[in-house]
């Protein structure tokens, strides 16, 4: 049996400021689930923070996004530390953070192996800086792990690409926008909107994903979550709100059927920004949600 263990990446790096002046609260998320006793009802056998550098908001000029060079190093030290967790046959369980956590989480699954990313977000994070209006690789981060992009981030440790584009399945967009998703329509990821998600069916959608992982005998897979998915109903305490998403029905459902492979090989989880839920009333639904869903559905076998 795997083992879990929790690994906080308490980063902003991959956002802009919200107001001038203020830092994206997201990096308090860590803190914000054990307050709401997350980490209590995982019962991991243990739990790890690695905190990032310091955050600033100036564009690079080289690259024209936010934080490159913090987030290269930073991704080094994120994938050192997943890579012996995972020779340790760990089940690593991540909390960030924003999106661009992933780039340390693929490093690693590219030094282990070949692996596929089911990225369960409300948005593609798809797409070339020029489309960017922020600079925020947080909004890139599924682009960049496939090897889209300035090189100083896609060919880290001369890696490139981390995850290979065909083995990318982006879940739950609902950015209905030409210019937007043609990036992911055109390349040779699998994008399923909501809009279809919801038309082909959550059980066929994921049994589809996971026939793939075992036909292309892939390694296993990563599962990101980007809590944007939800329906902003029952999730607004995030950076980048847009109407609609998945319900929690919807979404445990989905979750239920990765969770139960045993292919699954770690999880994380981003964006929810402990200044947006002052009273803590979404965090604490969706802990409960989460987390039985999880421990009902999990499959640690080797």
């Amino acid at each position: 049996m795997k083992e879990i263990c929790i690994v906080e990446f308490p980063s902003n790096l991959g956002l802009k400021e919200p107001q001038p002046g203020k830092e994206p609260g997201v990096k308090k998320l860590p803190d914000w689930l054990w307050k709401h006793n997350l980490h209590k009802v995982i019962l991991p056998k243990n739990i790890i923070r690695l905190d990032p550098p310091k955050y600033s908001n100036s564009r690079d000029p080289e690259t024209q996004l936010l934080n490159s060079n913090s987030l290269v190093g930073y991704a080094r030290e994120q994938a050192y530390l997943l890579n012996n967790l995972l020779s340790q046959n760990k089940f690593p369980f991540i909390l960030g953070g924003d999106c661009s956590i992933l780039l340390g989480a693929a490093i690693a699954l590219k030094q282990k192996g070949n692996y596929g990313l089911f990225y369960l977000d409300g948005h593609t994070d798809f797409m070339d800086v020029a489309l960017s209006e922020t600079g925020g690789v947080g909004g890139m981060a599924a682009s960049i792990v496939t090897g889209n992009g300035t090189e100083k981030l896609t060919n880290i440790l001369n890696l490139r690409p981390y995850i290979n584009e065909e083995n990318l399945w982006c879940v739950g967009n609902r950015e209905y926008d030409d210019a937007y998703e043609n990036e992911i329509r055109n390349s040779a990821a699998t994008y399923v909107s909501l809009e279809n998600l919801r038309k082909e069916g959550i059980l066929k959608s994921v049994q589809s994903f996971l026939s793939e992982v075992k036909n292309k005998k892939l390694d296993g897979f990563w599962l990101h979550i980007d809590l944007d998915v939800l329906n902003d109903a029952v999730m607004p305490c995030v950076d980048s709100r847009t109407p609609d998403g998945l319900t929690y029905e919807e979404f445990n459902e989905l979750l239920a059927l990765l969770f139960q492979s045993n292919q699954l090989t770690g999880l994380e989880i981003t964006i929810l920004d402990p200044d947006l839920d002052v009273t803590g009333q979404y965090t604490k639904e969706f802990v409960q949600q989460f987390t039985t869903t999880f421990n009902t559905h999990i499959n640690l076998e080797v």
